[in-house]
């Protein structure tokens, strides 16, 4: 799923501080896999226009994600989620960069190569 098409939302009426809830959707979604390791996030202000609420509280909650290794900033490059403490999460981040480095090499096409993932988890 892309960034831009996920399910935002908070709860402004919420005890819990905005930064923390959306701190807790982010950490959520990407151990569900609904934001898979290396999708971008939406740049701050965007998001922030987009949630109505102030830059400083997605900037606070992205610093802590990124604090806890759960994303990783690159400036100008954006933030992305990354595969965090978590082992298996690692793991399976690494071997498809394998993957795609060797499908790219051979010139495999995406489909191709997504149907070649599909096929092996199916076995």
């Amino acid at each position: 799923m892309e960034a831009d098409q996920f399910d935002w939302r908070l709860d402004k009426q919420s005890s819990v501080p905005l930064f923390e809830q959306l701190r807790l959707r982010i950490i959520e979604a990407s151990d569900g896999g609904e934001l898979a390791i290396g999708t971008k996030l939406p740049p701050v202000r965007r998001l922030a226009d987009h949630l109505g609420i102030v830059p400083n509280t997605v900037a606070r909650a992205y610093r802590e994600l990124e604090t806890a290794g759960r994303v990783t900033t690159g400036g100008r490059a954006g933030t992305v989620i990354s595969a965090g403490g978590n082992e298996s999460s690692r793991l399976l981040a690494e071997a498809a960069t394998s993957f795609a480095e060797t499908a790219r090499a051979q010139g495999v096409t995406v489909k191709t190569a997504l149907a070649a993932v599909k096929a092996a988890l199916e076995r």
